[in-house]
């Protein structure tokens, strides 16, 4: 039992890492005037519009997300291994 509770602690650990680490990379995308920067966590760092439109804003903000999210995934793909541990943990 308590070596199932030290494997979640881990995991846990190890989700935390990869989000500081995440939001520790800043993505930049510039897209019809629009600059945004925003954290590999999807945290807004900034946004440069030079009187840019509502949509256009939205749209370069939709941009970064992406950009961000594909970072993400990159990240969390080597966390997935330790997700068999988890599936024991749960009488799988």
């Amino acid at each position: 039992m308590f070596d199932k509770l030290k494997q979640l602690k881990q995991m846990r650990d190890q989700a935390m890492q990869i989000q500081k680490q995440l939001d520790e990379k800043i993505i930049e995308v510039e897209k019809k005037g629009v600059m945004v920067q925003i954290t590999g966590a999807q945290r807004i760092k900034s946004i440069s519009t030079n009187g840019k439109s509502d949509s256009d804003i939205a749209e370069a903000i939709n941009e970064a997300i992406k950009e961000s999210q594909k970072i993400a995934a990159k990240e969390m793909q080597g966390m997935m291994g330790g997700m068999d541990a988890f599936k024991g943990l749960m009488g799988s």
